[in-house]
């Protein structure tokens, strides 16, 4: 069964609307998705974005803004049952596909997808990249480590990654007490984050995977850098800080 919002006033429903578009938008003016005829409305009040099982919300810039469970806010990572607000109307979302993104932060995640039998090493932030049969190991016994820093010579990142786009991707965090731990990228959209202080999406897309802000007054850095409103595309080997925690994107061998 399919995500869906329903909208009511007053405690009156007056529709429902399942969510079977990747982007679905919500306002005044009648292209919208989810029309509201209510002056408080903006035109194109706000957005929502679906991919899988996955949804978040986001303010398009609206004149009177919106709140989720009573929260003031302008992007926002759906949860079951939660709650949007625009003027007097009410949309409840619902979802009963539960996924681990969105019942547990995280550090969480990052445990309960752990690689089996992990060494000390891998542990203690060093995580040593598989050989494949027949392989070359890289110049030097290089090990690719997940120390914050510049990848070795003997694999230099890529000025872009849509070349690799079709590959595999991990995210292996580098900082915390689960350093070393790491997250294949196998959905087409992965939450990262804490849902209250600072929450991202990764998404796979023909061209490549990119990085979205989704949840929190601070943007992520990547590289150091902060993110704007847009999405933005991730090379092999960029550093991800998001919710205090340092993280590294990168291809699978």
């Amino acid at each position: 069964m399919a995500a869906k919002l329903i909208l009511s006033m007053d405690g009156t429903v007056i529709k429902e609307y399942p969510l079977n578009k990747e982007r679905m938008t919500i306002g005044r003016k009648e292209h919208n998705d989810i029309v509201i005829d209510n002056l408080a409305v903006s035109g194109e009040h706000a957005a929502v974005v679906t991919i899988m099982h996955d949804s978040f919300l986001e303010d398009l810039d609206s004149t009177n803004g919106l709140e989720v469970n009573g929260t003031p806010t302008k992007k926002h990572f759906l949860q079951n049952n939660d709650v949007i607000e625009i003027g007097k109307h009410k949309l409840k979302y619902v979802n009963d596909q539960i996924t681990k993104t969105t019942s547990a932060d995280f550090e969480r995640t990052m445990v309960m997808r752990s690689p089996p039998g992990q060494s000390a090493a891998a542990k203690a932030g060093t995580m040593k990249t598989p050989v494949k049969p027949n392989q070359p190991a890289a110049a030097g016994g290089a090990e690719e480590t997940g120390k914050f820093g510049a990848p070795t010579s003997a694999a230099p990142a890529k000025p872009a990654a849509q070349a690799d786009a079709g590959k595999p991707a991990v995210v292996q965090i580098l900082t915390g007490p689960n350093a070393g731990k790491e997250l294949e990228l196998v959905k087409n959209l992965t939450t990262l984050g804490k849902p209250g202080l600072q929450v991202a999406v990764l998404t796979r897309r023909p061209q490549g995977f990119f990085i979205t802000h989704v949840e929190g007054a601070s943007f992520p850095l990547v590289n150091g850098k902060e993110l704007t409103n847009q999405a933005h595309q991730l090379n092999d080997h960029d550093v991800i800080e998001l919710a205090g925690i340092k993280m590294e994107f990168y291809f699978k061998v």
